[in-house]
């Protein structure tokens, strides 16, 4: 498809692309962007091309992601996404789009971009071929190449929407009117999809925790004296090479459809399914939000039914309690913590140092475990700050009788660091990434 409507080569300069190069792009911008003309600069030239032609389309490229980048990092970040996102646009047009084209920036204000296409009328191929595909060769590209991109603002590509609108010229009103009128149904049009998408999404999100398609995964716990195993954390994976893969996919899209809680319950049973014939003389630690009390699935007498099923006993559970949800009122928490506790469970202050409560949450919930965020961890064996913070916390740790886990090991000068300072254990990839204890079923 690419090529011009009259001889099939790309114009390096001229015709109706005079706006600023082909497709109206110019030079890299001061973001290193592509050079776009709004679309009060590119009007004079569409409405020319328009009346000639008789045919336009515009497909409106919703960017509406990069307000979170904006409400996260600023508009310095906003603006550098921008430019990204207008290079992988650019990358499309040169490939699909015909001499005649227009690549356009948004107004502004409005994170987006728009493609005219600017055909004969005779041209019946631009709902049917055109626009369609190069709608999907845009989301591959995006799928493709977002993920470097855009890094490090994002860490996965993002999910663009798309909406576009075909008018034929009418001579009884003027080309612009036309024009501004099949603008706002391209958004229109993106809109409705962009609610077509997330609600597609959700009920893929729902369905699979109907279907229960999560499983679990374990990594080690070491003590750092022997390099022995202590334990496994178990953590939750979404089916594989779907979009809820990953436990941040996961919480994020639970957090988004209110449905954390639910997430959280399959979370617990999944971790025990998948802890049958655990390992003998080690500890596994399970992750829990503090809302895990109101499900009638945890109370004490029904989780030890299930623990016996795979043949653990409470003595060999460590609740990790994450800071990421906070805890609303602590003497509810501690009620229920100390019923757990007595009857053998034990108890982990997960990512310590990030998230909520901080060293509020430590104290009110005095765990037998303190498991420190892997900020506190990567490069401990070059930084005497973090050292000095880790030997701090140990002696807390200790006076209050709980042991310290180091998070987010990766060498083994930091393993030997945390050994030098007294930490009792050390968690990572050092000692190799989460995998099933045994065949998923």
């Amino acid at each position: 498809m690419g090529g011009s409507t009259r001889d099939g080569n790309l114009p390096k300069q001229g015709g109706m692309t005079t706006v600023s190069g082909p497709f109206g792009a110019g030079a890299p911008d001061a973001d290193g962007g592509v050079s776009l003309p709004t679309l009060s600069q590119a009007l004079e030239t569409l409405a020319s091309g328009f009346d000639t032609l008789g045919t336009l389309g515009l497909l409106a490229i919703d960017a509406s992601f990069l307000a979170a980048i904006e409400r996260r990092n600023g508009d310095a970040a906003r603006r550098a996404a921008y430019a990204a996102l207008s290079r992988l646009v650019l990358s499309v047009c040169e490939q699909r789009l015909h001499c005649d084209d227009l690549m356009i920036a948004g107004e502004t204000g409005r994170n987006e971009i728009w493609i005219a296409f600017l055909r004969e009328a005779e041209d019946a191929s631009l709902a049917r071929d055109e626009i369609p595909g190069f709608e999907a060769a845009l989301l591959q590209t995006i799928q493709r190449n977002g993920g470097k991109a855009f890094y490090p603002h994002l860490r996965q590509a993002p999910t663009l929407v798309t909406g576009y609108e075909i008018v034929l010229r009418n001579p009884r009103f003027s080309p612009e009117s036309q024009i501004f009128g099949a603008l706002e149904m391209a958004r229109e049009s993106a809109a409705l999809n962009e609610k077509v998408r997330a609600r597609a999404r959700r009920g893929r999100f729902q369905q699979m925790l109907l279907d229960r398609d999560i499983y679990s995964v374990f990594e080690p716990i070491v003590e750092v004296g022997s390099h022995t195993v202590f334990g496994y954390e178990s953590l939750v994976r979404g089916p594989e090479d779907s979009e809820f893969h990953s436990p941040a996919a996961l919480f994020g899209a639970a957090d988004e459809y209110d449905m954390v809680f639910e997430l959280d319950c399959l979370c617990r049973r999944s971790g025990l399914k998948g802890a049958i014939d655990f390992p003998e003389g080690t500890k596994l630690f399970l992750n829990i939000l503090p809302t895990a009390f109101h499900d009638p699935n945890f109370h004490a007498d029904r989780l030890i039914q299930t623990l016996e099923q795979c043949r653990l006993s409470p003595s060999d559970v460590v609740f990790e309690i994450s800071e990421q949800e906070s805890i609303e009122n602590f003497s509810v928490f501690k009620e229920a913590r100390d019923e757990f506790r007595t009857l053998g469970f034990q108890f982990a202050l997960d990512d310590t140092g990030s998230g909520y409560a901080g060293l509020e949450a430590l104290l009110e919930i005095s765990p037998e475990f303190i498991k420190m965020d892997r900020a506190f961890v990567s490069g401990v064996d070059e930084d005497p700050a973090r050292q000095d913070l880790l030997a701090a916390l140990l002696t807390l740790a200790e006076k209050m009788g709980a042991r310290v886990i180091g998070e987010g090991l990766d060498t083994l000068e930091e393993l030997e660091m945390l050994r030098e300072l007294g930490i009792h254990f050390g968690q990572g990839w050092l000692f190799g990434h989460p995998t099933p204890l045994r065949a998923r079923d």
